[in-house]
Parts: C-alpha cells; sequence; structure tokens
C-alpha cells in the first residue's frame, strides 16, 4: 500500500565553510541553523514538523557543526528515541546529500533547515504525490498566485512555463539509490534562475532556451530531463503556498517570523 511506506527524511542543515551566515551573526550563534524563529531554533521547527509527518520514518540531520544542533532538546529527544541520526556535512551541498542517503533506506525526503513554514500536512503531500506519480525524483513547486496570497513579497523569483509561474519549496525526492545522481543538479548550489549556466550544465541548452522562453510546459521539461538522467523526474505542486518561502535572509527572515507569529502567537517576549 502507498501510505504504508515510510520515506527517510534528510535535513539539510550545512554552512559555508569560514563564513558566517548575517543572519547567525545577528543571532549571536555559530550557523543560520539555529538562528531562532519567532523564538525557536529554525532546525528543531523543521525537525519537529517532520518528526509529525505520519510518512516520514528515520531523520537524519547533515551538518557541520553537529554538536550544537544535537544538543537542541527537540532534536535531542528524537536521538534519544533513535529516530534522529547526525551525519557530518561535506565539502558541498552534493556530496552532503550523499553522506546523507548512505545506508539509509529509500525513498528520500529532502528538505532544508530553513523551511520554517512547511507543515506535516505539506511533507504528507509532496510524499503522497511523489509515490502516486511512481517519482524517481521530484522537486516541490508552488504556484505564484498561491505564493503571493501567502505573502506578497514572500518570494521574488519564479520559474515561467506555459501554465504560469511556480517556486521551488527546497523540497525534493529520491526514489532509489539510482536516482542519487539527479542530486548533481544542486552541486553548485541550484539558483537556476539567477545563473542560467547551471540549467545548461544541469539540464542542456535547448532546455535552458525553452525555459527561459517559457515555451514549455513544467511537465514537458521535466519529461526531457527525465531522459537525460534516464529515470521519471516529476514537478510536484503544493497546495499552499507558504511553503516556498524559506528563511535566505533579513526579508524572509521578517516575513517567515510575521507569518509564525500570526500562526503561533508571539514567542520571542516581545510585543508583536
Amino acid at each position: 500500500m502507498v501510505n504504508e511506506i515510510k520515506a527517510t527524511a534528510l535535513v539539510m542543515a550545512g554552512k559555508r565553510s569560514g563564513v558566517l551566515d548575517p543572519l547567525a551573526e545577528r543571532a549571536g550563534v555559530s550557523q543560520k541553523a539555529v538562528v531562532p524563529v519567532n523564538g525557536v531554533p529554525m532546525i528543531e521547527r523543521v525537525v519537529a514538523q517532520v518528526a509529525a509527518c505520519p510518512s516520514v520514518g528515520a531523520i537524519r540531520v547533515v551538518a557541520h557543526d553537529e554538536g550544537e544542533i544535537a544538543r537542541l532538546p527537540a532534536v535531542a529527544a528524537l536521538i534519544a528515541e533513535g529516530r534522529l541520526t547526525m551525519v557530518e556535512g561535506r565539502f558541498n551541498i552534493v556530496d552532503s546529500v550523499f553522506a546523507g542517503a548512505e545506508g539509509a533506506d529509500f525513498p528520500l525526503l529532502i528538505t532544508t533547515a530553513d523551511n520554517c513554514l512547511v507543515t506535516p500536512e505539506g511533507y504528507s503531500e509532496f510524499i503522497e504525490k511523489c509515490l502516486a506519480a511512481g517519482a524517481g525524483g521530484a522537486a516541490a513547486l508552488a504556484r505564484r498566485e498561491d505564493v503571493q496570497a501567502a505573502d506578497p513579497v514572500g518570494q521574488k523569483r519564479f520559474y515561467e512555463f506555459r501554465d504560469g509561474g511556480y517556486s521551488n519549496c527546497n523540497t525534493y525526492w529520491l526514489g532509489s539509490a539510482e536516482a542519487l545522481k539527479a542530486a548533481e543538479i544542486m552541486r553548485e548550489g541550484g539558483q537556476f534562475i539567477k545563473y542560467p549556466r547551471r540549467i545548461i550544465k544541469a539540464f542542456g541548452l535547448i532546455n535552458l532556451i525553452r525555459f527561459r522562453m517559457g515555451w514549455g510546459s513544467k511537465e514537458k521539461l521535466f519529461a526531457q530531463i527525465s531522459r537525460r538522467f534516464g529515470f521519471k523526474l516529476v514537478p510536484v505542486v503544493l497546495s499552499d503556498g507558504h511553503f516556498a518561502i524559506d528563511v535566505d535572509n533579513e526579508r524572509t527572515f521578517a516575513v517567515t517570523e510575521k507569518i509564525l507569529k500570526r500562526r503561533e502567537g508571539d514567542r520571542t517576549g516581545a510585543a508583536a
């Protein structure tokens, strides 16, 4: 049965070598993953949401500073249960994914420590749609109108397709060990809108032209990419535009905290 399959969650919580993230510096912590948003460290939020998803089994947190994260109460509790394992991050995002995947049970759900607005229901929706599609690999997307309804400035960049604009939700699916080669797409850090040469390297020049001109549907583009990689890659559109808003900078931090205060009340000790 589809609903009996449990994914292993990889929560990517690495940091750039030798560089202190501006949000971490402002918060007085050593890495972005532990920056509090509405009073709760980002990684604790994401781990708690992933753990509450009934479609997720084991959890692996991939980080460079494992000790600081492992001491956080929500993380420590899951380690004590035997459900969560800390994995040392590598030099780049792709090798960190490979490290997190080593010895893991597939399929893998990959998310990031700054995805503070994704809920257990959002992860369940993604996993169910990936399984229903028989996806070897997948990327979660949200419609522009849904993202802008969630917050008008929460996300400013969108991929343009024939049927409209979509934003990446930084949530991915690898259905089998074979699909790990799709992780090579992320080797230079993604951000295809900002750096088109990365599409050329990952997907090919013709696909870049189609993508930039908005000539094709997202399904057709992913089908072409699937042929390039040799297994089925699919776009998965999620129902909630909040899932495309992550904490990248001061602007998105402020947007995320505002939304969380609306959901939870003010947990910072300051007036809302």
